[in-house]
């Protein structure tokens, strides 16, 4: 078990520290669950009642909010406590699970597979034609990589995932269990005979940036033609929908059970609500921001918020929902 004193803390923290503990600290813990030798942390005014309460020797606080430490209670201050939690969950991380073969011997690698330094390849893998895994990258068990893919240094692939041909991955990527990378795109057409669907070929790929992180059980599906880009830094929640041919610039973020349909493109720092919906060839310009369970169906400019299904200006929106609550009086 990890133990830090305060001050240890408060040396990566570099906050302002308020009162005196002589408790080591041995975990963090939410502010009504924390015990004693717990560090917590307090990001808003409407939590400070809280501490008198809670059993925490110590906690991280918005430097704004005004407090007591109390008896042997310890509070540091910080610029952003949400930030500063960040910071010490990497404190007390245990780390990742710790696969002992650099090669298990169940998995599969092709002969002219390039493997770089300090790859780990866990039980059940599959490494195809072609495939280039850079330094220090980990497949955890079960994971599947199709030929002619690339994958760059230190990303992180975790059990179920299935990365398909010719994909692109670039560096310090984090692929969450069972994300699917260039599955077939939705395409279908009537046929000439009206009586059946015409499957069209996707015969593109994915291309995924650096530090681009995918939750669990999100898809990203390959191109038609060209290619599904998925932008440097950009963050997706766990069961996610990214059509073919969808363009997401850098540093986007999608929460759980948003998609975007076919052909979508997305400026730099995008952010998509949980369970909204994009119609396909739509462009959602650089600061977007897409309230939750939106339908987006035009185009939005940059910098805009919108809201509603269809979507709209969020000020808008929120009128009309003034003016619906008014009738129902």
């Amino acid at each position: 078990m990890k133990s830090f004193t305060v001050s240890e803390i408060n040396a990566v923290l570099k906050g302002e520290l308020i009162g005196i503990t002589n408790q080591k600290i041995n975990a963090p813990e939410q502010l009504e669950k924390a015990e004693i030798n717990h560090i917590t942390f307090i990001g808003n005014r409407k939590y400070g009642k809280l501490w008198a309460t809670s059993k925490a020797s110590a906690a991280v606080i918005d430097e704004k909010i005004e407090l007591e430490p109390g008896e042997n209670r310890v509070l540091i201050k910080v610029k952003n406590a949400d930030l500063a939690m960040a910071q010490i969950l990497e404190l007390f991380d245990p780390g990742l699970p710790v696969l002992e073969n650099e090669i298990h011997p169940t998995a599969v690698i092709h002969s002219t597979a390039f493997l770089g330094k300090d790859v780990r390849v866990g039980a059940n893998c599959y490494v195809g034609k072609n495939v280039v895994l850079g330094d220090q990258t980990i497949l955890y068990p079960n994971v599947t990589i199709m030929d002619d893919t690339k994958i760059g240094n230190g990303c992180i692939i975790w059990s179920g995932t299935v990365i398909r041909e010719r994909s692109e991955i670039g560096h310090q990527c984090i692929f969450h269990i069972n994300v699917s990378i260039g599955a077939d795109g939705f395409g279908f057409r009537p046929s000439t005979d009206g009586r059946g669907l015409v499957k069209i070929p996707q015969i593109g790929n994915v291309i995924i940036g650096n530090g681009v992180e995918i939750g669990a059980n999100s898809c990203v599906d390959r191109g038609k033609f060209s290619s599904t880009i998925i932008g440097d830094g950009s963050k997706i929640d766990n069961l996610v929908q990214i059509g073919h041919n969808s363009i997401m610039g850098r540093s986007c973020i999608m929460a759980g059970h948003s998609g975007l349909a076919g052909s979508v493109t997305l400026g730099d720092g995008v952010i998509i609500g949980g369970s909204a919906s994009i119609k396909d060839h739509t462009t959602l310009h650089s600061g977007v921001i897409v309230g939750a369970g939106s339908g987006v169906m035009n185009d939005v400019a940059a910098g805009k918020t919108v809201l509603g299904y269809p979507a709209c200006n969020s000020r808008d929106m929120l009128k009309q929902w003034v003016v619906l609550r008014r009738l129902v009086r």
